[in-house]
């Protein structure tokens, strides 16, 4: 069984209690969507509609990798900020027009922090 996307707040709010530099996490792009990964761990995910398909392609824009092809992973390294940021994005409702000056700014917060 999955592991669901309100677990894996469970588990990230322990990753993000203490500020770091560096959090190496996966991506990786599964039959049921995108799946945000620590130590092999889920931290979020994206579910395989329309919406999780976008909020995929946001939340690997703000770790600054591109969605990885049907059955792959990526793997990288980022700041506590901007996995705050990745997994925040994940979980806006984007058929919303009111969430899409929020996605905005956790982009460009995100791309700020990785610079």
């Amino acid at each position: 069984m999955a592991t669901s996307r309100k677990k894996g707040w469970q588990y990230a709010e322990g990753v993000l209690d203490i500020p770091k530099r560096s959090v190496p996490v996966t991506l990786r792009h599964g039959k049921l969507g995108v799946v945000l990964l620590h130590r092999g761990k889920v931290l979020t995910r994206c579910y395989q509609s329309q919406v999780g398909k976008w909020g995929a392609q946001f939340m690997a824009r703000a770790l600054g990798v591109e969605v990885p092809a049907l059955g792959k992973s990526v793997a990288t390294s980022v700041s506590t900020g901007v996995l705050f940021r990745a997994i925040s994005i994940s979980s806006l409702d984007l058929r919303k027009t009111s969430t899409h000056l929020i996605l905005d700014r956790m982009l460009e917060e995100a791309e700020f922090q990785r610079g």
